[in-house]
């Protein structure tokens, strides 16, 4: 069995790397018991998650008592740094003692032999002096607040502090720094919320319906991995954030119909959608990775869906003509920068920037002309991504509307909740915030094609 502290520390140094997602990571761990127990592997994730969550407010306090320039710490020495001090600052059942000495035996571990003194002078008087660190506030400095109290990176708070009020960003930056309910979405095909929250209810520390979404469920602490639970092996939910819930029911597909998901993935909202269906009719899974697709058959097949087949596609290149004008209903997730789900991933925080905004941008708009064509007359589709930022929403859908005159934004809303449509203040779509709905950041966009 590996120790909870190394494995996080390889975590970070992983992701520090830059060529997997925290969730891809986390997911290669091998996950039985004989690895890691069920209660070290709770303290890696607090451990891992806490760090992205804090990284910014972390580094200002390792500046704040480092005699020696941030630059110059090496990445593995100062992941070790943040490990340690998030213990000390965030976990009150770990002894500051244990923190430090923990991170010292880190350092000997990674053979920087050299850097266990300073690792140990430096987290010793963080732990009894870190009340000292002094952080300005809002109305002082607003860019520092942000970048060092609230660990948001200095570009995305250079950006907020041009677009939104101050009210709305401070509620902003303290929801993406809470950790979020799982939330699943009861498969109706087999059993409804009302059925399934009793059998859930001893299984879980907090249960509760979602505030919008019909499905929905909010639960907390589970008293062992998801995809072990009775519930999740019948196949009577699947894990999905309540905004992604929203996006099926404004497509609001119908029994008999002919739908294709593009961008489909592992298949949540392709399954969603085949609930709405009553699985009748044909949906078609699009994506462009194969081990996806793969994934997304037996997911279908876990919960009883008979209507799916998959193509895979490159949605950047034109369709083959066989789609063409041939579905009633296109859903486009688009693949997008992430920003609205930084409170479940965190990582994307840290790797986001405008060039990479700008570059899923101009993708969405490309994946979003080739779908066009593949809606039958006075068909539906619906845009979706999981960011907040101008460019992948209005921008992506005005630059649509004006070079596809067949088409314009559908305010029927399909089968979405009354409650939730006051949040419809864009004319061209809507987006969901963490701070407001309690859920992810979403935008989206229904469409109609006229003739």
């Amino acid at each position: 069995m590996v120790d909870a502290r190394y494995s996080a520390l390889k975590v970070l140094n992983t992701l520090e790397r830059g060529k997997k997602t925290l969730d891809r990571i986390l997911h290669e761990l091998p996950q039985d018991e004989a690895y890691l127990s069920r209660r070290d592997r709770a303290l890696l994730n607090a451990m891992v998650y806490g760090v992205l969550r804090w990284r910014g407010r972390l580094d200002h306090i390792i500046a704040y008592f480092s005699k020696m320039p941030m630059r110059k710490i090496q990445p593995v020495v100062l992941n070790i740094l943040r490990l340690g001090l998030f213990q000390i600052l965030f976990l009150d059942r770990v002894p500051d003692s244990a923190a430090v000495h923990t991170a010292v035996e880190l350092t000997k571990q990674t053979h920087n032999y050299k850097a266990a003194g300073f690792v140990n002078a430096l987290l010793r008087k963080a732990a009894a002096e870190h009340n000292r660190v002094m952080f300005d506030s809002f109305e002082q400095d607003p860019l520092a607040f942000l970048t060092t109290r609230q660990s948001v990176p200095q570009w995305l708070a250079k950006r907020w502090l041009k677009r939104l009020s101050a009210k709305t960003i401070m509620a902003l930056s303290e929801s993406i720094n809470t950790i979020p309910p799982i939330t699943i979405r009861s498969n109706t095909l087999k059993m409804c919320r009302q059925d399934l929250m009793p059998h859930l209810a001893g299984e879980v520390e907090h249960l509760a319906a979602t505030s919008y979404a019909p499905d929905g469920i909010n639960i907390r602490n589970p008293n062992q991995r998801i995809q072990h639970l009775a519930a999740f092996k019948e196949g009577w939910f699947q894990v999905q954030d309540e905004a992604a819930q929203l996006v099926a029911l404004l497509l609001n597909p119908q029994p008999g119909e002919s739908v294709l998901d593009a961008c489909a993935g592992l298949g949540g909202k392709t399954s969603h959608i085949a609930q709405l269906m009553l699985n009748q009719g044909t949906i078609c899974a699009m994506d462009s990775n194969a081990a996806k697709l793969k994934q997304l058959n037996d997911e279908m097949q876990r919960l009883g869906i008979i209507i799916v087949t998959t193509t895979c596609q490159d949605l950047l290149n034109p369709v083959e003509p066989f789609h063409h004008n041939r579905y009633d209903r296109v859903l486009l997730d688009a693949p997008c920068s992430g920003l609205g789900v930084v409170r479940r991933n965190p990582d994307i925080k840290w790797h986001a920037s405008l060039a990479r905004v700008e570059r899923q941008a101009s993708i969405q708009k490309q994946i979003l002309k080739n779908m066009a064509m593949l809606v039958k007359p006075k068909g539906i589709l619906v845009y979706a991504v999981c960011s907040t930022e101008f460019e992948e929403n209005e921008a992506v859908i005005e630059d649509f509307l004006k070079n596809q005159p067949d088409f314009v934004i559908d305010k029927r809303w399909g089968a979405l909740p009354e409650d939730i449509r006051p949040a419809i203040k864009s004319n061209t779509g809507f987006t969901t915030l963490a701070f407001i709905e309690q859920m992810d950041g979403f935008y989206l966009a229904r469409l109609k094609r006229k003739k």
